[in-house]
């Protein structure tokens, strides 16, 4: 059974208010995808602050409609599934990681700060560590200098103690 006008009104409202705060959305094509899969990558999805959903793509575009990804609307044919987060590379890596596992999810494409991606751009995208990786890669690079400062001052000690006694 349709959805009647009121229930398209709140299901495009619902995804709009995701888009409004996302940074990145990935479309997959999920043809052939068995329920007990679906429900382990919507899973995963939820685990990772993903907002998935399958939705007409009719009511996926006048979500887009004036959003900073309207130019994906042109992709939007066939059977998708939409991955919303507002981590930029969430949805990325969980799609991709699903798609490593199972054949049946395609990955058509995606959009990042404004930017349409294709399959590869998707890809690479979920190749970037995530925030809290490079956060901690960040500071290990900040507190290098000083850490080495601090170990030479320690050695130049030691010879000094060394030399005195």
């Amino acid at each position: 059974m349709g959805l009647n006008l009121n229930d398209k009104k709140a299901v495009v409202a619902e995804v709009s208010a995701q888009i409004a705060e996302a940074q990145t959305i990935v479309l997959a094509e999920y043809r052939g995808i068995q329920v007990g899969d679906m429900t382990q990558l919507r899973a995963a999805a939820r685990e990772n602050g993903v907002y998935m959903r399958v939705l007409k793509n009719t009511l996926a575009r006048r979500a887009v409609e004036g959003t900073a990804f309207a130019d994906l609307a042109s992709e939007m044919t066939g059977p998708l599934v939409y991955s919303i987060s507002k981590d930029a590379v969430a949805a990325a890596k969980v799609v991709q990681d699903f798609a490593k596992r199972n054949d049946a999810l395609v990955i058509r494409g995606g959009s990042y700060a404004g930017k349409t991606l294709d399959k590869a751009g998707v890809v690479a995208l979920a190749s970037i560590p995530s925030r809290e990786v490079l956060l901690s890669q960040l500071m290990g690079v900040m507190l290098a200098p000083v850490s080495g400062f601090a170990r030479g001052l320690a050695a130049l000690a030691t010879k000094k103690e060394a030399e005195a006694a």
